[in-house]
């Protein structure tokens, strides 16, 4: 790219000075609301945004919080529990109290610049986050922190170098935001052609519940977590959970995030290729279809035979469907869950095996282009997410190598 070689003249010899991150920018508190006050509060097309953790927001009215709590700056949102993430916005905002958010007071600092470097050191603050319990940061982990500051005897010249590296890795992330707004339109229409070819009235098929259909256990998760001969060495098998499950179709990611070792797999449960896995924990709802042999968590329910003839990808998209309308059945504030009492009364229309082909066939051309992983806008979506991060770790890795830790 042409740019690039315009960067490299641009930080050709140029200093950088490492300083803590409350040093740079501004840190600003949240307000005390819970997830119940969220919920009752929301308002669609109300001004204020509130953020929790994951991707749980609620838009509520100004007078809704304290004034006080409102961040009116273009700000990072630090998610420190969870999921640990970091998100930026620039419109009026506020946040759970746990959380907490930076913005800049300082005229040579290009906010999107930090954003764009703490992004690029996301695995460093969950490695962080991995050793609690439940996974979560504190201030000190952010404030101290060190962040590159080109040019610092020249304002000038530094904005400019944080502004242009900026610029260039926007404009990948725009790009990515038009797929993936493409994409979004593609799951509504396949989510209204699913449901069109998945409804029945209630005459019309056979319905039974859930347990009349097939027989499912739940996963397990080997004991104790942190033996790391648990999960190293030869022999290692994929262990399939909740986070490997897509959000959308029945694929799993590529690569599961964790493997277990030949020590660790008598203790969980083994599933063969082909078997429909769903999350009832955490993220509920997820369905998918295994593509490789492997073991399976305990916030995944297994199904390991049918009382019926069924297509299995006719089952797994009834399961979804089902979720998808009825969201009452995950329980709990911070960690959903659903018995397995309820689920199995879950009912499901049973047409012929010669309509569930038919229905599954017509639904897999959707398949194509909104679910995989090796084609359609996807793949797309993946190759300038790759292509972001490529340019991502090229422009901001200055002279020295970024410390670890904070001096």
């Amino acid at each position: 790219m042409s740019h690039l070689s315009y960067m490299e003249k641009l930080l050709d010899g140029v200093d950088v000075e490492w300083l803590p991150l409350k040093e740079v920018l501004v840190r600003t508190k949240g307000t005390k609301i819970t997830a119940g006050q969220m919920k009752v509060l929301h308002k669609d097309g109300a001004p204020l945004k509130i953020f929790a953790g994951g991707k749980t927001v609620a838009f509520v009215d100004f007078n809704d919080i304290p004034e006080k709590d409102v961040n009116r700056e273009p700000s990072i949102i630090v998610k420190s529990r969870g999921v640990i993430e970091f998100e930026y916005y620039e419109k009026p905002f506020s946040h759970k109290s746990e959380m907490w958010s930076y913005y800049s007071d300082n005229d040579a600092i290009h906010i999107k610049f930090i954003y764009h470097f703490l992004k690029l050191h996301e695995r460093h603050f969950q490695g962080i986050g991995s050793r609690m319990q439940m996974p979560q940061i504190a201030t000190p982990d952010t404030d101290k922190f060190l962040v590159p500051i080109p040019c610092p005897d020249n304002p000038e010249k530094s904005l400019a170098i944080q502004a242009e590296i900026v610029r260039i890795l926007d404009a990948f992330t725009a790009m990515t935001a038009e797929l993936t707004a493409e994409l979004n339109m593609r799951k509504k229409q396949y989510n209204y052609y699913r449901d069109q070819l998945l409804s029945f009235e209630q005459d019309e098929v056979e319905w039974k519940i859930l347990e009349d259909v097939a027989s499912f256990r739940r996963g397990s998760f080997p004991q104790p977590y942190g033996n790391s001969e648990w999960y190293d060495g030869e022999s290692c098998m994929p262990f399939v959970q909740v986070a490997d499950v897509a959000d959308f179709g029945f694929t799993l990611h590529q690569t599961t995030k964790q493997k277990i070792s030949k020590l660790a797999q008598p203790k969980s449960v083994f599933v063969e290729k082909g078997t429909v896995v769903v999350s009832l924990q955490g993220t509920i709802g997820r369905v998918a279809i295994t593509q490789y042999d492997s073991y399976v968590d305990r916030t995944l329910a297994i199904f390991t035979s049918y009382k019926e003839d069924i297509n299995k990808k006719y089952f797994a998209h009834q399961l979804k469907a089902k979720f998808d309308k009825e969201k009452e059945f995950a329980r709990g504030s911070t960690l959903k869950t659903i018995t397995k009492a309820e689920f199995s009364k879950f009912q499901i229309p049973i047409p012929s095996i010669e309509k569930q082909n038919r229905i599954v066939s017509i639904l897999d051309k959707f398949d194509v282009l909104t679910h995989s992983i090796q084609e359609g806008l996807p793949r797309e979506i993946e190759l300038r997410q790759k292509q972001y991060e490529y340019y991502r770790d090229l422009l901001l890795s200055f002279p020295k190598s970024h410390p670890d830790e904070a001096a």
